[in-house]
């Protein structure tokens, strides 16, 4: 029984991932580590055996001990500080839950001698702004990233690098792209449309879905396919190397927008709040996935369309019950 800690274990991608290994019938046990309890219930998982350490990896001592007492064959490091719009507001925060958490992840695993495989989740966003000619974006791509947040990335990338050169820790890096599924928090652009759509939908009310920029564009994948290259990534990664995880295919906010509208049946009108700008934005990110395609045999199965009907079911599900307590 191959045995994994995840950290950021109560979050979205966590859960799916372990779904997953569920569903495929992975015999596993798990070590799940979170500052925040999980929302879902860890013993329906009949292949899982999972635990729970309600832990801050800022605290390096305990989280040496987790790892040398619990010798995980394989390590998904989910934690971070996720939102890029809020490490404008507090960079501070950024760095010190990637960049600091991530070294007190290494420095935990090389003081405990133990051999394992980590995958380190990076983000589209370490990119920053390109040209349009260098799309899609591959793995080789000049690093230009322009926020907080995407620096805080890179420089997690970067440590990746440093301990798998220097103390031959087996390390593979992502850059994940922008991932939806239904569960998602509704602080994430499409989750956040999701919701206020289903809204306007149930109860007849408001004419607009209050939004930032519209009019960029970003690559969206399904999280299960996400979680798919993780598993791939851990069997047959190539310790060291880098792999975007994307759809090769970008599409803007508002026509994503759009297919909801017609999904849901509903019109309404875009209003924008410029109070949810940020201070510098992409205007375009597309990746390439010819890499994973071709080391690993993966690519993204499930259409944008059966993503956003999925996260939109999810919601209409909630209001359905919501409405019936």
């Amino acid at each position: 029984m191959h045995r994994y800690i995840i950290t950021g274990f109560s979050g979205f991608v966590s859960k799916n991932f372990i779904e997953y290994l569920n569903e495929n019938k992975i015999q596993t046990c798990v070590l799940g580590v979170d500052v925040h309890n999980p929302s879902f219930e860890t013993k329906c998982f009949e292949c899982l055996n999972i635990k729970f350490e309600k832990s801050d990896l800022r605290d390096k001592d305990r989280i040496g001990k987790m790892i040398y007492d619990f010798k995980p064959d394989y390590i998904l490091h989910l934690a971070s500080y996720s939102s890029v719009a809020g490490s404008w507001k507090s960079p501070n925060s950024s760095f010190q839950n990637n960049v600091n958490i991530f070294v007190n992840l290494l420095e935990g695993i090389r003081m405990a001698g133990v051999n394992c495989r980590i995958i380190s989740v990076g983000s589209s966003e370490e990119y920053g702004a390109v040209n349009v000619t260098d799309l899609p974006l591959t793995e080789n791509q000049k690093l230009n990233p322009s926020s907080p947040f995407g620096i805080a990335r890179f420089s997690q990338e970067m440590i990746a690098k440093l301990y798998s050169d220097v103390y031959g820790l087996d390390i593979m890096m992502t850059r994940s792209f922008n991932h939806i599924g239904p569960g998602q928090k509704d602080n994430y652009a499409v989750s956040s449309f999701a919701k206020q759509l289903v809204e306007i939908k149930m109860n007849k009310l408001g004419e607009f879905v209050v939004a930032g920029d519209v009019n960029i564009v970003r690559d969206f994948v399904d999280v299960r396919d996400v979680v798919h290259a993780y598993h791939l990534l851990f069997l047959r990664g190539k310790k060291g190397e880098i792999y975007n995880i994307c759809s090769g295919y970008g599409i803007s906010l508002h026509n994503i927008i759009q297919m909801m509208c017609e999904i849901l049946e509903v019109n309404i009108m875009i209003k924008e709040d410029k109070k949810l700008r940020r201070p510098k934005d992409n205007p375009v990110i597309i990746g390439s996935n010819e890499k994973i395609k071709r080391e690993l045999n993966w690519c993204n199965e499930i259409p944008l369309e059966d993503s956003l009907r999925s996260v939109i079911k999810y919601y209409m599900d909630d209001k359905i019950l919501s409405d019936a307590r």
